[in-house]
């Protein structure tokens, strides 16, 4: 499945942060097509020794789910590891449409019913 969501990126550096916006896969947790705002910051996050840290938002409709980001500074490939990808899917969910954390698990684990039959009650 390829669902990719708009995210904004913050990039903490020792004395100042540039921000980006970029992609990400909500399949694997890969993050692309980063574009930087500032292209005059200067070299890019992974060649700075200044870098600290990278914040991810996932917005929809004025509320914000934030998250940490990995960023290999060998391959300058931004990313966010499985349980953060977990986190971040069960907290939009819970904010995004309002479900509870067991309504989130009860549709992420029980498969759907075929077409024309009523799911079991519980």
């Amino acid at each position: 499945m390829d669902l990719k969501a708009p995210i904004r990126l913050t990039i903490e550096f020792s004395d100042d942060e540039i921000s980006a916006t970029a992609l990400i896969n909500l399949a694997s947790g890969e993050i692309e097509r980063v574009e930087y705002e500032d292209t005059d910051a200067g070299p890019l996050p992974w060649d700075r020794p200044d870098y600290e840290f990278t914040c991810g938002t996932l917005s929809n409709n004025g509320k914000d789910v934030e998250f940490t980001v990995q960023l290999n500074r060998t391959t300058g490939q931004f990313s966010v590891n499985a349980t953060e990808l977990l986190e971040i899917k069960v907290r939009a969910a819970q904010l995004f449409a309002g479900m509870s954390p067991r309504e989130v698990a009860v549709r992420t684990v029980q498969p759907k019913p075929p077409a024309g039959r009523k799911p079991p009650l519980h």
